[in-house]
């Protein structure tokens, strides 16, 4: 009898033990996404309800604040439900969070891939993160109001027939009813667009002279006068005073978008925003890329800066059941054609091999660029070190110059900054 009840005892033991996950097998793995761009925040929200109305896997999604996502990822991982995917996009989150990164190499979702040139791959050849897009940016054109004002897209071939086409325009946007540029806003919303994107104009030349391979310790500033003359252009030539750049709560976008302005510097990921029924409604036609012109030798032959700060990583120190339901979750987005036209619909260039073709028409005249034979503008500003306190700086240094500052404080941020940037990122 004694036997017959201990083997009952050890029957129910077992079955408690699965009914409430003990074994392991049925525990219900969940997905935490940190996610990187603001922007994206709607569409992914919406996936996430998606597949778990699908799976039965929680699936959350935080996004964090434009500029702020080192310092909410920071905050985050030291919680005790730390995000399973989160962004490492550059050379530098690499080596702040290489240990953090589960190797993805023959992963689904890596296997996945078209190419492995967006990867984000440690000194050991671990891959940290796998991209999830690319994209370019440049200058939007309303090709409607560059018409409007007498001109066309083959009137801009660098900076100085862009300098002469937009100054022309902003003398007469009181009687064309339009202006030249959008505002240069320089909040933390829009900062980022001048101390990362426009910034990279003079770091890809440099680079590009230097033949750069990883973040070197300092830089010289070669080319900052090309990137005054394209900041004065847009801030000499809109609608906006330069003195209240940080402070107006500006909107380039919805400027752009009802047709106050020709040019808007920006990127792929705004086509989605910009032609939305129950946003601004502007006619794909109408919409235009082209390069960012500085006033560089050759630059007639420049394309879009192309490159992506996107790329996933998953955290190595989650549960083996997050782990697993992250990888899962993350090869449905990417291979599902679910998944795939989220994607390809919000960020266009998509480096999967079942992805629609994009109806985006920046990446096309990416691409026009790029069989002309014109060169690709690289995201070099992926090497900054402590990349948010060096931008932060930066725009600084910039608000003082728009207020009457000199323009010597934004060297002084931009190259003595980046050498204290590089020892304390590296000491």
């Amino acid at each position: 009898m004694k036997r017959f009840l201990s083997l009952l005892l050890a029957v129910i033991m077992v079955f408690t033990l699965a009914a409430c996950g003990g074994s392991g097998k049925g525990e219900n793995g969940k997905v935490y996404w940190l996610n990187f761009k603001p922007e994206l925040d709607e569409a992914l929200q919406t996936l996430a309800t998606s597949y778990t109305k699908q799976t039965g896997v929680e699936v959350k999604v935080v996004t964090a604040a434009s500029g702020k996502y080192e310092e909410t990822l920071t905050a985050e991982m030291d919680k005790s439900e730390a995000p399973t995917l989160f962004n490492v996009g550059n050379a530098a989150g690499v080596k702040t969070w290489g240990d953090y990164c589960l190797d993805l190499k023959d992963t689904d979702a890596y296997n996945a891939l078209t190419t492995t040139s967006f990867n984000q791959v440690d000194a050991n050849g671990k891959v940290c993160s796998i991209g999830l897009c690319y994209e370019a940016y440049g200058i939007i054109v309303n090709q409607a109001l560059l018409t409007k004002a007498g001109y066309k897209l083959d009137d801009i071939k660098d900076f100085d027939s862009l300098k002469k086409v937009a100054e022309d325009i902003h003398a007469r946007a009181k009687d064309l009813g339009f202006d030249a540029f959008t505002s240069a806003g320089l909040d933390d919303s829009s900062s980022w667009r001048f101390s990362g994107h426009l910034a990279n104009m003079p770091l890809y030349y440099e680079g590009k002279d230097a033949g750069w391979t990883e973040c070197p310790a300092t830089i010289t500033g070669k080319y900052l006068d090309n990137f005054k003359a394209i900041w004065d252009l847009y801030t000499a030539n809109s609608a906006t005073d330069k003195t209240k750049l940080a402070t107006a709560g500006l909107d380039a976008e919805a400027e752009f978008g009802k047709g106050e302005a020709v040019f808007y510097q920006n990127g792929t990921w705004e086509y989605a925003n910009l032609t939305a029924a129950d946003k601004y409604a502007m006619n794909a036609d109408d919409l235009a890329m082209i390069p960012i012109y500085c006033g560089v030798a050759g630059e007639d032959k420049a394309g879009l800066c192309s490159g992506t700060e996107n790329a996933l990583a998953v955290n190595a120190n989650a549960s083996e059941a997050d782990k697993t339901a992250t990888l899962d979750f993350l090869k449905w987005m990417v291979t599902s054609e679910e998944g795939l036209k989220c994607l390809v619909d919000n960020l266009g260039g998509v480096p999967y091999k079942n992805a629609p073709e994009s109806e985006n028409p920046f990446f096309a005249d990416g691409n026009a660029l790029l069989a002309a034979g014109n060169y690709n503008v690289d995201w070099t500003f992926n090497y900054t070190p402590n990349v948010d306190d060096w931008r932060a700086a930066v725009v600084n240094a910039m608000v003082q110059y728009c207020s009457g500052g000199s323009w010597d404080a934004v060297k002084t941020a931009f190259v003595d900054g980046w050498a204290t940037q590089y020892k304390a990122a590296n000491s």
